[in-house]
């Protein structure tokens, strides 16, 4: 198993400072922001640490000899859209810019994308499992003929009113995932496996990864604390923001030695991912360069 983190957190250095960090504190991989520049609609998005339109032979060069030279590999390409956005020019925006990472990560040898299959957050479960045969053949069969893996995590994109009723990515559990893999019944597509969304949406996140171990493409290791005593208030049914915080590893509720050894059982040896999104550690980059070693040293003593 490969540990690493995703770059998003440093928002403002540049690659070659991403993957100088992730020499420094030992990590093996880094799964890359690959978002448009000034396409940040969200926190933890916009990010851009490899300009995938701007792929020649010279930055395809650099960006493998940087990889060399610091002896630290790129995991994943990394976009997380809405490409069943009910706004039909954003999801074309979108697709199209997804397409030129697919193309990118195929250039760079790396062969995977992590990103989200979307939602119209105002249809239903089922009118979305159809508008998934419409949009997601299409991707996916431009990956395949490229190579290119994809691997969707599991967060539902439901934290806020912005994002009410249903959520901006339709692929959340177990049961949805059974679904949409028999619409696309793709060698190419698999999961982004994060078991903090399990948390808080109250479901096991030790049997997926049996009964979906064929699926694992890449894993993100984040944490979630749930405010029992604000959930006790405001019910499951308010924005999740209200009764639960995303943390490091370690501080939350995920119990990670059961997770890893779960993982190690399926024979998992793909890259697992650190995602700070504790704002107890986003003070300044100082603070983030802590949380990273620190989430490091924490996963040291299972992995």
């Amino acid at each position: 198993m490969k540990v690493g983190f995703v770059s998003s957190i440093l928002a403002e250095d540049t690659f070659h400072g991403v993957m100088s960090v992730a020499s420094e504190l030992k990590y093996n991989c880094v799964e890359m922001a690959c978002w448009p520049e000034g396409g940040a609609e969200r926190r933890y998005a916009g990010v851009s640490h490899i300009d995938v339109g701007n792929m020649d032979d010279a930055a395809v060069d650099y960006i493998k000899r940087t990889e060399r030279d610091y002896g630290v590999e790129v995991s994943a390409l990394a976009y997380y859209p809405n490409t069943m956005d009910n706004n039909l020019e954003k999801r074309n925006y979108y697709m199209d810019h997804l397409k030129r990472v697919i193309d990118a990560s195929a250039k760079l040898d790396i062969n995977l994308v992590t990103t989200f299959i979307g939602r119209d957050q105002y249809k239903t479960v089922e009118e979305n499992l159809e508008e998934v045969k419409n949009v997601w053949p299409t991707i996916l069969w431009y990956a395949e003929e490229r190579g290119v893996r994809i691997a969707i995590e599991n967060c539902p994109m439901l934290f806020g009113s912005d994002q009410w009723p249903g959520g901006q990515n339709l692929m959340t559990s177990p049961d949805i995932w059974e679904k949409i893999f028999e619409i696309l019944p793709n060698e190419n597509l698999g999961l982004n496996f994060d078991p903090s969304h399990f948390i808080w949406q109250g479901m096991d996140y030790i049997k997926p990864l049996y009964e979906f171990r064929d699926k694992l493409f890449h894993v993100h290791f984040k944490d979630i604390k749930i405010q029992k005593e604000r959930l006790e208030r405001v019910g499951i049914l308010a924005y999740p923001l209200e009764y639960m915080t995303p943390k490091l590893p370690g501080l939350g509720d995920v119990q990670w030695d059961k997770f890893v050894a779960a993982l190690k059982d399926t024979g998992y040896q793909g890259a697992a991912c650190v995602e700070v999104e504790d704002r107890d550690y986003e003070e300044n980059r100082e603070s983030i360069i802590g949380a990273l070693r620190e989430s490091k040293k924490y996963l040291e003593q299972y992995l």
